[in-house]
């Protein structure tokens, strides 16, 4: 497959901050001349994890907290950004302490995905976590989250159910099960 040239990056300018996005405009000129202005989302530099966290062998643990953008409770995975200095493989470990109260001790790496490609330069990180010790830490949510046991053999009625929506969820889901072997 033949790789396409970048276009070229004609003028990039800041047009909102707020305390939590970043709106950019950029003027790009693609190979055949054509001229478009485009709008982006700035995401944090470092991203973000989702943790798929396996309490035992068939049992995985999701969290059921307030989704703003959605304007509801959505159930899912742990998940926060990547504080500065901090690697994904840290992160995940700080998360799902704060979040489902275990530390695990097997950590895989299942994929990075972007959220909007279009309009956004956000990217998070899927990790499988494994080998649950119980822990605790301070998070920064502003409510205890309601952790949910779900067993692998229900993974069906998961994707049936209208408040597990988040297409990042969605893909650590699927990735999770091929990964233990349970699709193919």
């Amino acid at each position: 497959m033949k790789t396409k040239k970048h276009p070229d990056i004609l003028a990039e300018n800041i047009v909102l901050k707020s305390r939590i996005f970043t709106v950019q405009a950029q003027k790009l000129q693609f190979s055949n001349g054509t001229q478009v202005d485009y709008e982006r989302l700035i995401g944090h530099p470092d991203g973000a994890v989702l943790i798929v966290p396996m309490l035992d062998e068939e049992t995985f643990l999701l969290i059921r907290e307030y989704g703003a953008g959605v304007g509801r409770y959505e159930l899912g995975f742990p998940k926060g950004k990547i504080d500065p200095g901090e690697t994904w493989r840290e992160a995940s470990v700080r998360e799902c302490i704060e979040e489902v109260g275990y530390q695990p001790s097997q950590i895989d790496y299942l994929d990075k995905v972007s959220l909007a490609a279009g309009y956004m330069d956000h990217h998070t990180h899927l990790v499988l976590v494994r080998d649950l010790k119980p822990a605790q830490a301070e998070g920064d949510e502003p409510e205890p989250l309601e952790v949910v046991p779900w067993k692998i053999s229900d993974w069906r009625a998961l994707l049936a159910e209208p408040t597990f929506s988040e297409g990042r969820a969605y893909a650590a889901l699927l990735l999770m099960l091929q990964k233990l072997g349970k699709i193919t």
